[in-house]
């Protein structure tokens, strides 16, 4: 039996090529550089595609309203606030069954420092501007939805918001180190 002979091209440059070319009906992706995990040279970086969708602080870095100090200042919140939080835990199947009573898990170093950051962060940025920044960082909330929820509904108070949240992001950026108080001045 004769195998029928397959047209297939051996080019070595597309064979590293691992974009995808479709995406999905309603993504909103930007392109980002990241470090190469399977670099053999340090500070090797690769482009990678980033959603977007439900992450509004993302989408100001891509969009370049926010710089990067603000993104990582950001970003460094939502590790504290995902630390921190004790939510709703699955059951550990290998743990003794004792009367279906589950022992707390002890508080640990990491999320003892990362409460005290947040402690730290909203007596910095006062309950107004640790609300704002709870409710767009952690809930995902759009300015115009933080304006519902507040009962304002015009452009100017979402423009007021913007540039509140913006300066929380300031002071984010330095209460985390990642911008001095002179770069902070200048903006």
């Amino acid at each position: 039996m004769v195998r029928a002979r397959r047209n297939m091209s051996y080019k070595l440059t597309g064979l590293y090529d691992r974009r995808s070319r479709d995406s999905a009906f309603n993504a909103e992706v930007v392109e980002v550089e990241v470090d190469n995990p399977l670099a053999l040279e340090p500070d090797e970086k690769i482009v990678a595609m980033r959603s977007i969708r439900n992450d509004p602080l993302g989408r100001l870095h891509s969009h370049h309203q926010i710089d990067e100090a603000q993104y990582r200042g950001g970003r460094a919140y939502q590790s504290d606030w995902e630390k921190a939080e004790r939510g709703p835990q699955a059951m550990d199947p290998t743990r003794e069954y004792v009367d279906g009573a589950r022992s707390r898990e002890p508080v640990t170093e990491s999320q003892r420092q990362a409460v005290l950051r947040l402690n730290q962060v909203e007596r910095e940025l006062g309950t107004d501007g640790a609300a704002l920044v709870h409710d767009v960082l952690v809930l995902g909330l759009t300015m115009e939805q933080i304006g519902q929820r507040r009962a304002v509904r015009t452009q100017r108070w979402n423009d007021y918001f913007a540039r509140r949240f913006r300066e929380c992001l300031d002071r984010l950026a330095l209460i985390y180190g990642f911008a001095t108080d002179a770069s902070a001045r200048r903006r």
